[in-house]
């Protein structure tokens, strides 16, 4: 297999072997994952032994909303790049794709562009910083892997255990960054609440639903004490946003920040992401230093740009939560059927499970190797594309009540380890509010 092969050779000579844990194969199946990609086309990677396998995991860690190589977001790339990408002038693209951010987000007055989330979250944080006084922040999910956020296990080894990935090291981090960074529990008023009087909070940044969806007025009540206390409040979309509703999540709650961060589905593939502010942070975003070469380049804004036209006119969020809420329902039917306690997450076009047994690693590991076998890219996280059809989600879940069946045996008393091939996969983000 030339894809494990090639693994073995990057981890030599490229640190920890790539550029994303969430891609790193140890995180899936360690000696046997395909590790490398050919070629993609709709919910479909080619590796590079040419084996076709169904992308039944994240679509890239939720960049493809609408399916990989979309001919039509493809195609205004390739136009762009003919004329060429970079210059000593602007792209005129950044305008109009400004332009129709603000458009989808009436309390918003400006943008800022960058290439990636924790990019993009780092210059929320600075203009919100900028704006107000106190400098001490509150999180509440995954925000990066910036020093200001990766700060929070200074104060407390595992501070972000609940967040981001238990034990994570701080090394690296200032030390002076120390009690600059404080986690607050998702869905609980009273943390947050507990947190805004022990501490002098300048800056809430959130994400709006993750695991669970926001409980009745939770981001209201965030709403308006930051009002009262003049905090900056920073809404983080790079996962949620244009998944359920054509932009920003919160607006189906119509509670709204100061801030919204976007990205991974602005692009459908290409690397794009934005901050989008109240006009009152306009002077502020521009008094501090926020400046980057290729943040200037042509094929992400223009790859946006597309992107969200085709959203506009096909709403990949209404197949996509439609085909969810099916695969959620069908995938707590077959646990039910082979009495298996699992727990899976609230928001059906961001689903994850996970199996509620001290085996989870264990049967994780299983799991991914036997889809493998059926040529299913997968783990314990879908995010499904507008490329998922019924037919492919109904093979996913034939195979997966196989699956399901051998676990309920090792549950019962069966050794697991005797149907593994393979090491057990390693920890990944768990990304849990």
């Amino acid at each position: 297999m030339k894809g494990p092969k090639l693994w073995k050779l990057a981890k030599e000579i490229i640190a920890s072997g790539n550029m994303l844990l969430s891609k790193n194969p140890d995180v899936f199946l360690p000696k046997l994952w395909p590790a490398y990609f050919k070629k993609t086309k709709g919910c479909f990677i080619w590796d590079l032994d040419g084996i076709k396998y169904i992308d039944m995991s994240t679509m890239s860690v939720g960049t493809n909303v609408l399916g990989y190589n979309n001919s039509k977001v493809d195609k205004a790339v390739k136009n762009v790049v003919q004329n060429g990408n970079m210059s000593t002038l602007n792209c005129p693209e950044e305008v109009y794709l400004a332009r129709e951010l603000i458009k989808a987000h009436k309390w918003a007055s400006f943008a800022k562009f960058a290439r990636t989330g924790a990019e993009a979250n780092s210059i929320a944080i600075r203009i919100a910083r900028s704006f107000n006084k106190n400098h001490n922040i509150a999180i509440c999910g995954y925000h990066g892997w910036h020093d200001w956020y990766l700060s929070t296990n200074l104060s407390s080894k595992d501070g972000l255990k609940d967040h981001l990935l238990p034990g994570l090291s701080s090394i690296g981090i200032p030390s002076n960054l120390k009690n600059s960074v404080h986690p607050f529990k998702f869905n609980s008023i009273d943390s947050f609440k507990k947190l805004v009087e022990t501490k002098k909070i300048g800056v809430v940044i959130m994400e709006v639903a993750r695991s669970q969806r926001p409980k009745k007025d939770f981001l209201l009540e965030i709403r308006k004490i930051c009002n009262r206390k003049k905090i900056s409040l920073i809404f983080d979309e790079c996962t949620t946003g244009f998944r359920e509703n054509y932009g920003g999540m919160h607006k189906l709650y119509k509670v709204y920040p100061d801030l919204a961060v976007f990205g991974k589905a602005i692009g459908n593939g290409y690397a794009i992401t934005a901050v989008i502010g109240r006009k009152e942070y306009k002077k502020f975003a521009e008094k501090t230093f926020i400046s980057s070469t290729f943040w200037t380049e042509r094929i992400g804004p223009s790859a946006a740009l597309k992107t969200l036209e085709v959203m506009k006119k096909q709403k990949p969020w209404k197949v996509i939560k439609k085909n969810s809420i099916f695969l959620r329902s069908e995938i707590i039917r077959i646990a039910k059927k082979n009495d298996l306690k699992i727990k899976i997450s609230e928001v059906p076009s961001i689903m994850a499970f996970s199996f509620d047994s001290n085996k989870h690693r264990e049967y994780k590991t299983y799991l991914t190797q036997e889809m493998l076998k059926a040529n299913i890219i997968a783990g314990t996280s879908i995010y499904l594309s507008i490329s998922h059809n019924k037919k492919i989600i109904k093979k996913y879940l034939n195979t997966l009540e196989k699956i399901f069946k051998v676990i309920k045996k090792c549950e019962d008393g069966k050794n697991i380890y005797k149907f593994l091939n393979t090491p057990l996969c390693q920890s990944a983000l768990k990304r849990i509010n």
